[in-house]
């Protein structure tokens, strides 16, 4: 949520950033309805004002001065209850209209429709050039028998697959090497001084978060509105939603508290199944394991002062290429324009890794700055060392994907006997060095 004074004070501003972002708002009802709740907010605040002089009046008076009195309270009860009654309507409709209000993207931030107008910023690694022609992860891991879709789709459903043998060992090395690199003193110092020599090399606390969220939280998280509420599941029963991501839990751990400045940057990385209709997609990517209604990933979440928000997102991106290129594949690294950005982003940063089997490169991580946006919703603030209390600042990003980087794997290490080599820095941790017949 954006700090209603600064809307007030930069109205055209806001009014391009909603261009830029093709979001349909009346801004001019937002100040209007602004306007309307500042003024009940006086009306109340003088009937209270009245209503207390009044009750440290009566007790002193006599007769009918005092019975003149007490009448005059009785009357002016009436008319604050009302009062009340019209500023708890006014606040409801001006929480909802604010919550719709998108995040101001920061100046570097492309301006585009959709994700067509993503600006690459740079390209690591070669693509494999094969002797053969290279098939898709679904060719190669059906052959090997490490990824069944049929028989998931008899039980759960279109989306849903199965990892088996080592496909399935697969994916725990990935999360057993992100979390060794993640909480390697070594190597996060090295990366939090790429972008800043002294940099905080502070390091990250595995977390595993719970899967479900209320929808209140969920909508402060700025992660359910009615754009997106169709991409969430919903467990009525209980009134929860299961969570798309770990940051969607990680995010509100601090909800209504201050934390202090010494103790920043907090950094989790949580480990979560992730929970997603795609609804949005319709037919879109249906073949394989890459849009899929149930995946777990590693993510990365972090609370730090305002100056060092945009330093945190450079870090998390650092870190994303660490893991990509310590694993060899190849990838490119792009700015999200600002139609296609997420409601409460201010700046996108997304990594795609280069897929043999579809010819293209697909994202595989995210990197999300929040600014003050959702701490403004959530009210998780900072005490600074000079006493005074602000909104922290949040980012979120994705570690490891778990079916994509697979994917990624699959398909960059494919051998033309139809085996897959496994990258030399997960060997360690699965066991083995190629996954054949």
């Amino acid at each position: 949520m954006l700090d209603i004074k600064f809307i007030r004070e930069n109205p055209e501003k806001v009014k391009k950033s909603l261009k830029n972002r093709s979001t349909d708002f009346d801004l001019d009802r937002l100040l209007e309805l602004d306007e309307k709740r500042r003024a009940k907010i006086k009306e109340v605040d003088d009937l209270r004002a009245h209503q207390n002089a009044l009750s440290a009046e009566i007790p002193e008076l006599k007769s009918d001065a005092k019975i003149h009195k007490v009448e005059e309270s009785k009357g002016l009860k009436v008319k604050l209850g009302e009062a009340e009654f019209e500023l708890k309507s006014l606040e409801e409709e001006f929480i909802k209209l604010m919550y719709r209000v998108p995040n101001i993207p920061l100046d570097d931030v492309p301006v585009g429709k959709d994700e067509g107008e993503n600006k690459v910023i740079r390209q690591w690694g070669d693509i494999p050039q094969f002797k053969f022609k290279p098939k898709d992860h679904i060719a190669i891991g059906e052959a090997l028998d490490i990824i069944d879709i049929k028989r998931a789709v008899k039980i759960a459903g279109s989306r849903f697959h199965y990892l088996k043998g080592s496909a399935a060992l697969l994916e725990f090395a990935l999360i057993q090497f992100t979390l060794d690199v993640l909480t390697n003193q070594k190597i996060i110092k090295k990366l939090a001084y790429s972008v800043e020599k002294g940099y905080s090399d502070k390091l990250f606390v595995p977390v595993v978060p719970p899967v479900m969220i209320r929808p209140d939280i969920f909508s402060k998280m700025g992660r359910l509105s009615e754009q997106d509420k169709d991409e969430r599941y919903f467990l009525p029963q209980d009134n929860l939603y299961l969570i798309g991501s770990a940051e969607h839990t990680l995010g509100p751990m601090y909800m209504d508290e201050i934390l202090n400045e010494e103790d920043l940057p907090i950094r989790y990385l949580g480990f979560s199944t992730s929970f997603r209709r795609e609804a949005g997609s319709y037919s879109k990517d249906t073949h394989g394991i890459l849009r899929v209604h149930q995946f777990d990933k590693l993510e990365m979440e972090s609370f730090t002062t305002s100056e060092c928000s945009l330093k945190e997102q450079q870090f998390f991106v650092a870190i994303q290429e660490y893991l990509m290129q310590a694993l060899k594949i190849p990838y490119r690294v792009v700015a999200i324009c600002t139609g296609d950005m997420g409601l409460p982003d201010a700046r996108q940063i997304d990594i795609e890794a280069w897929m043999p089997g579809q010819d293209k490169y697909r994202e595989t991580h995210t990197a999300d700055l929040m600014t003050d946006y959702q701490a403004r919703r959530l009210n998780t603030k900072v005490r600074r060392i000079n006493g005074k209390s602000e909104f922290v600042h949040m980012n979120d990003a994705t570690a490891i994907a778990i079916s994509r980087t697979p994917i990624a794997i699959l398909e960059n290490y494919q051998q033309e006997d139809g085996s897959v080599k496994i990258p030399e820095v997960l060997q360690k941790y699965i066991g083995f060095k190629i996954i054949k017949h």
